[in-house]
């Protein structure tokens, strides 16, 4: 189990650097959360700024699934 979150931990990094994709997460309570641009991951944590750079914080333990759209 732990290898298999290692591997989606370090996919996702390498995605998150892409800024020409568009992430959409899918959280384990049901919620939906489309990615920006400004977007970076630390430690176990996806950080997102918006354009006002308030700090939205997502656990990778929270996600359930995660789509990645090509913009």
């Amino acid at each position: 189990m732990k290898r298999k979150k290692n591997n989606f931990k370090k996919l996702l990094q390498k995605y998150l650097k892409f800024k020409g994709l568009d992430i959409v997460i899918y959280t384990i309570d049901g919620t939906v959360i489309e990615l920006n641009k400004n977007r970076t991951m630390i430690k176990d944590e996806i950080v997102v700024f918006d354009k006002y750079n308030r700090e939205q914080r997502i656990p990778i333990s929270l996600i359930k699934a995660v789509d990645l759209f090509a913009a």
